[in-house]
């Protein structure tokens, strides 16, 4: 341990969390450029072949020439994230069947409550629907 001092283990470590950090931003360039429907194939392969022969240059490029729309993208996506699984929801809750008994309504609130998965006032609220 005396050859290697704590400096350098210090920069070794720095190093290797900035090579992380870079692969990780690549695969997020590479990512955006592949679910971008705006640009076309053959932008698609110019924009690749850039990237791979020249990685750094490449990706400062990129994020300066389409790192606004990358984040408008992102944002798009996680909206459309939410109101698929929003419309999910909704449409799992109206397909129960209406024959369900009360009783077993009921059971499957207090379990629910019991669970943690819902509030008090959730309860509360889901109870006297049921209920009504």
């Amino acid at each position: 341990m005396d050859d290697y001092p704590l400096l350098n283990i210090f920069l070794t470590t720095m190093w290797f969390f900035i090579w992380v950090l870079w692969i990780m931003l690549l695969f997020q360039v590479f990512a955006d450029l592949f679910r971008d429907d705006d640009v076309n194939g053959w932008g698609k392969a110019g924009w690749c072949v850039f990237v791979i022969l020249l990685p750094f240059l490449g990706v400062f490029v990129y994020l300066i020439a389409r790192g606004r729309g990358m984040g408008m993208r992102m944002a798009a996506q996680s909206r459309r994230n939410e109101q698929e699984f929003r419309e999910y929801v909704r449409d799992a809750a109206a397909s129960q069947p209406a024959s369900a008994g009360t009783a077993d309504q009921l059971a499957k609130l207090a379990e629910l409550r019991k669970s943690g998965d819902l509030t008090e006032e959730e309860y509360q609220r889901a109870k006297s629907r049921a209920l009504a």
